[in-house]
């Protein structure tokens, strides 16, 4: 499609009048805002997604921040974007492609370019595209002249102009005034897509308080993006987007992130549990966000502790845990690492603790800022000694409320500490969210252990459930129950202090039954999408969930029998796993890693998964999921 430069006035006929802008019904439209980290593209997309969930379409989005905290302005490697997926059908994913690129400079516009749809449209800043920017961003030429866009439509014009002259009655300053430049591209986008501005504008009055200059400013650089749209109309190739609302079951919904819905999730465990909630917690990317929602929440009985190190706050956590609390602590994959010592003494005390794990890439401080599965082994096996932990995995932004909830009711059934593995796209991204009702729940009320049993002259802590081996209880204080608990090993018979190898043999084997018998309690695993056998399943974790099921129901489609299965608890595993993957003649393991899963399965179950790995800090397309699918099915 040829490229399309407009400006205002080429939108309007040559008496003046204005043209008809294109109208184009859709089922889904992708769309991405781009530019420097200090262009506000998250807030953008945040309050785009905001109009948008309340227009009734189902969404997805995907906020892909820059690694560095301020990257030197207009470099490549400071480009943060948002980008959303919506319409009026089912949505499981961001989308692969975005329809509309919004660039806010010439290295958004680099960076993202790759990824837009062919014929796709592009809306760039030409105040931003000046020979500095240009350098920057590694171009030796404009973009906007030397016709290298010409697969795409374009349409480009003087966005930081139209911002400036919207709010110059205020007085600001060149560098506030261009701050509100992100509000006018909101309004633009707003328009093309029939979105209302009111609840932005409303947001507006509450962001800035009293402060009235930001706030009046902010407001009319919104306005004035709206009506660009209304009065140039943007006509000739350019097209205002029609979408309906999706079909949805009649509730209250709200949007969530990942990190929204985990610490709802926890609040809700707790109260399940009829316990006070201790967090303890360090700031570390992208883990922090749920230490900053969970501390919101303080009147339901929530304590949150911002500690000095990853270890310091796992250790506080298991303290409040020996004191009754239902314990949590959260971090990333540099801080669980960090963590694993005193991971070991939680599985040894056996203690209820619920450890977060939000994952990123890696190793070490990695790709702090995006996406990746490549905790599993550390989840599963990474501590010192034979230390079983049950592990489970959000799919998805909503999913993460029930799975926070599960995640509590495993910790105080079976004393034993839980991880709970998202990763960086479940905890920024969001995704509307039919608010459940309390009734929904069972409670799994906890019982402290408050008397010696009949005939009994001295607690020991280690005395256990016979169908579940947890141990009792006790908080700290109980009259006549004095204990001690520990790193050290201790007798199975009284809880002192015992070397013995047939004590530690004994311990050991204990506390793995225990761990593998929440098998016992947890549903058996179910088929996602196709068949209960057949010639080929794809099997996925954790945030996989929406690219997979798109593909595998687009393969379906096409008339090819192919099915889904989705593991949310990792370890153990449900039990009929293994004779379900076996009722199959291929697996197809998508992970966002170099394929653990994958020898998970071989190793426990002898069948010969398939690896499909990607590292490159972002999520699994559909259509990469489709060409594995398709060259497996021959």
């Amino acid at each position: 499609m040829a490229t399309a430069v407009r400006t205002p006035d080429e939108g309007k006929s040559e008496n003046g009048a204005s043209k008809k802008p294109n109208v184009e019904n859709r089922e889904s439209v992708v769309v991405r805002f781009a530019g420097d980290s200090g262009d506000g593209m998250q807030l953008t997309g945040g309050q785009f997604t905001l109009s948008t969930a309340l227009a009734g379409n189902d969404l997805a989005t995907f906020p892909d921040f820059p690694a560095e905290i301020r990257a030197p302005q207009g470099t490549l490697f400071g480009v943060s974007a948002f980008q959303i997926n919506f319409g009026s059908t089912r949505i499981e994913t961001a989308g692969d492609q975005p329809d509309v690129l919004v660039a806010m400079n010439p290295a958004a516009l680099k960076t993202n370019l790759p990824s837009l749809r062919k014929g796709g449209l592009i809306i760039a800043d030409t105040g931003e595209f000046g020979i500095r920017n240009l350098q920057k961003a590694k171009y030796e030429t404009s973009p906007l002249e030397d016709g290298s866009l010409d697969a795409w439509q374009l349409l480009a014009f003087d966005i930081s102009k139209q911002t400036l002259e919207s709010v110059k009655e205020f007085g600001l300053g060149n560098k506030d005034a261009l701050r509100c430049k992100n509000m006018w591209t909101l309004g633009l986008a707003l328009w093309m897509f029939g979105r209302k501005r009111a609840p932005v504008i409303d947001w507006l009055k509450i962001k800035f308080g009293s402060n009235e200059l930001l706030r009046e400013a902010n407001i009319a650089a919104l306005n004035a993006g709206h009506a660009y749209g209304e009065t140039a109309e943007l006509a000739g190739p350019i097209t205002q987007f029609r979408l309906q609302p999706a079909d949805a079951e009649p509730g209250l919904y709200r949007t969530v992130t990942g990190a929204d819905a985990i610490s709802l999730g926890l609040v809700a465990g707790a109260k399940l549990s009829g316990l006070p909630m201790f967090f303890g917690g360090y700031p570390i990317t992208p883990a922090s966000a749920i230490l900053h929602s969970l501390a919101r929440l303080r009147e339901f009985d929530v304590t949150t502790f911002q500690a000095e190190d990853e270890i310091a706050a796992i250790c506080a956590a298991i303290g409040a845990a020996y004191g009754g609390n239902l314990a949590v602590t959260s971090s990333s994959g540099p801080g669980i690492a960090l963590k694993s010592e005193a991971m070991g003494l939680a599985v040894m005390t056996e203690l209820p603790l619920v450890i977060v794990n939000s994952q990123r890439g890696g190793p070490s401080t990695g790709l702090p800022t995006k996406t990746e599965q490549s905790d599993l082994y550390q989840a599963v096996y990474g501590r010192n000694g034979d230390t079983p932990m049950p592990v489970i995995a959000a799919r998805s932004p909503a999913d993460c409320f029930e799975v926070a909830i599960e995640a509590c009711r495993i910790a105080v059934e079976y004393m034993t500490p839980v991880m709970l593995l998202t990763d960086g796209y479940i905890a920024n991204a969001a995704e509307p969210w039919k608010v459940p009702k309390a009734s929904d729940f069972e409670p799994f009320t906890v019982q402290f252990k408050e008397d010696l049993d009949e005939g009994v002259t001295k607690l020991n802590p280690y005395a256990r459930d016979p169908e579940t081996l947890k141990r009792v209880w006790v908080k700290p204080g109980t009259p006549g129950l004095m204990h001690r608990i520990g790193g050290i090993e201790k007798s199975y018979d009284s809880g002192n202090i015992d070397y013995s190898a047939e004590n530690h043999q004994k311990m050991t084997d204990t506390r793995k039954a225990k761990v593998d018998g929440v098998a016992r309690s947890i549903p058996p695993q179910g088929v996602e999408v196709g068949n209960p056998s057949g010639p080929l399943v794809v099997v996925g974790w954790g945030s996989t969930y929406g690219p997979i099921r798109q593909a595998v129901e687009l393969v379906r489609s096409k008339g090819h029998d192919v099915a889904h299965v989705h593991i949310r608890h990792i370890w153990p595993m449900p039990a009929n796993l293994g004779a379900l993957l076996k009722s199959y003649d291929k697996l197809l393991v998508p992970e966002m890693n170099t394929g653990q899963l994958k020898t998970l399965l071989r190793d426990q179950f002898l069948v010969d998964a398939k690896p499909l790995n990607k590292v490159s800090g972002q999520p699994f397309r559909i259509a990469e999921i489709e060409a594995a699918i398709m060259e497996m099915l021959g």
